[in-house]
C-alpha cells in the first residue's frame, strides 16, 4: 500500500511540474499555420508539405493557407491580408512561410519584429537580408538551385558544351536566381552565354530562337506562370515543348518535374527538405530554443536524374560511369 501511494505521489509531482515549467506546451496542443505563396496543386507546394508533415504531423494540429501567387500575383496583398486574419483567429504556436512573396507580402508587414510567435520560412531564394531576416521572431531555410551540380553533371556525358543560357521567370524567385548565379558564376564549368528573363509564351520563343543560335545549352528555373497572350496560364508541359521546338538543344532543370517532362538532365533541390528542415527547426523554437540559437540555413541535399528519352533524342552516348548513382527516367 506505501508503495502504491509513493507512485501515486510520484505521478502527481511529475505532472505538476510539467504544467508549471515555462516554456512547455503539450506537443499534441500545437497550433501551426502554413502559409504557401502558391497553389495547392503546385508540385513544390506538395514537396513542402510533405516534409512539413514527416516532422509535425503527429505533434500539432496544422492549418494551410495557399496565396495562389503562381496565377494571381496582383491578389497576393489581399491574400496576405486574409492571411494574417487566419493567424489572429487562429493565435498559432508557430507560423511556416513558403517562398518569397510570402515573405514581402505577409511575414515582413504582418509578423516580422511585431509579434511574438516564431515563424520559419522555407524555399527562399532572395538574400535573408532583402526581407529583413534574421529577425527577432524569424529564421528558416534558404532555398539554393544546384546550379553549379547541374553544369558539372552534364560536362560529364556532353564534353564538349562551352557555355550555358539561363532562362527564368521575371519575378521575384526568377530574380533571386539570377542574383545567385551572378554570385557564383565565376565557379561555373562552363561560361555563362546569356540570361533572360521572360514573362509571356510570345517571350520564351524569342529567347529560345535567340539562344539556339549563340548557346550550347540552356538552364531553366521558376518559368511557372508564364502565359499566352490570351493571358491562359502555360503548363510546365508546355512551356518544355516550345523549348523543344525552338530551342532544339539540351535544356537543365532545377526540379525533378523538369527532368520528368523533358528537360535532359538535372541535380534536383526538394520541397521536402526545405518543408522538413523549416518544421524541426520550427519544433524546436516552439518548445522554447531562442531564435538566436536557430540561424538561417540553406539546402544542401541534391540528387541526379537524367531524361534517357530526351538523351536519345539529342544523340548523346554517355559512358557508363557517368551514369552511376543517377536516376533515370522517360519523360511522362
Amino acid at each position: 500500500m506505501i508503495g502504491q501511494i509513493r507512485i501515486t505521489l510520484t505521478m502527481l509531482l511529475s505532472l505538476v511540474s510539467a504544467m508549471l515549467l515555462p516554456n512547455t506546451v503539450v506537443a499534441d496542443q500545437y497550433k501551426v499555420l502554413v502559409v504557401f505563396s502558391y497553389e495547392q496543386d503546385f508540385y513544390w507546394t506538395k514537396e513542402i508539405r510533405q516534409g512539413i508533415e514527416s516532422v509535425l504531423a503527429d505533434k500539432a494540429k496544422i492549418t494551410y493557407f495557399h496565396m495562389d501567387t503562381k496565377d494571381n500575383l496582383a491578389g497576393g496583398k489581399q491574400k496576405a491580408s486574409q492571411a494574417y486574419e487566419l493567424y489572429r483567429q487562429l493565435q498559432p504556436d508557430g507560423v511556416i512561410t513558403a517562398d518569397d512573396n510570402a515573405q514581402h507580402m505577409f511575414v515582413v508587414p504582418y509578423l516580422r519584429d511585431k509579434v511574438d510567435t516564431p515563424v520559419m520560412f522555407s524555399g527562399v531564394n532572395a538574400e535573408p537580408q532583402k526581407y529583413g531576416y534574421p529577425a527577432s521572431n524569424v529564421s528558416g531555410i534558404l532555398e539554393r538551385g544546384h546550379i553549379r551540380e547541374s553544369i558539372a553533371f552534364l560536362k560529364q556525358f556532353s564534353p564538349a558544351i562551352n557555355n550555358i543560357g539561363f532562362i527564368a521567370k521575371d519575378s521575384p524567385s526568377g530574380r533571386a536566381v539570377f542574383e545567385q548565379i551572378e554570385r557564383e558564376s565565376g565557379s561555373y564549368a562552363v561560361d555563362v552565354c546569356d540570361r533572360k528573363l521572360v514573362k509571356y509564351k510570345e517571350d520564351l520563343i524569342s529567347v529560345g530562337n535567340d539562344f539556339k543560335q549563340r548557346c550550347d545549352a540552356v538552364y531553366v528555373d521558376g518559368l511557372g506562370g508564364l502565359t499566352d497572350d490570351q493571358d491562359n496560364k502555360i503548363t510546365h508541359r508546355h512551356i518544355l515543348d516550345l523549348l523543344d521546338r525552338h530551342y532544339q538543344g539540351p535544356v537543365l532543370g532545377a526540379n525533378r518535374y523538369h527532368v520528368e517532362q523533358g528537360a535532359l538532365s538535372a541535380v534536383i533541390k526538394t520541397g521536402q527538405e526545405q518543408g522538413q528542415r523549416a518544421a524541426e527547426m520550427l519544433l524546436k523554437a516552439m518548445e522554447g530554443t531562442p531564435i538566436m540559437k536557430l540561424p538561417i540555413s540553406r539546402n544542401f541535399k541534391g540528387r541526379r536524374i537524367l531524361n534517357v528519352s530526351t538523351m536519345k533524342m539529342l544523340g548523346i552516348q554517355p559512358r557508363a560511369i557517368t551514369l552511376r548513382g543517377a536516376e533515370l527516367v522517360r519523360t511522362r
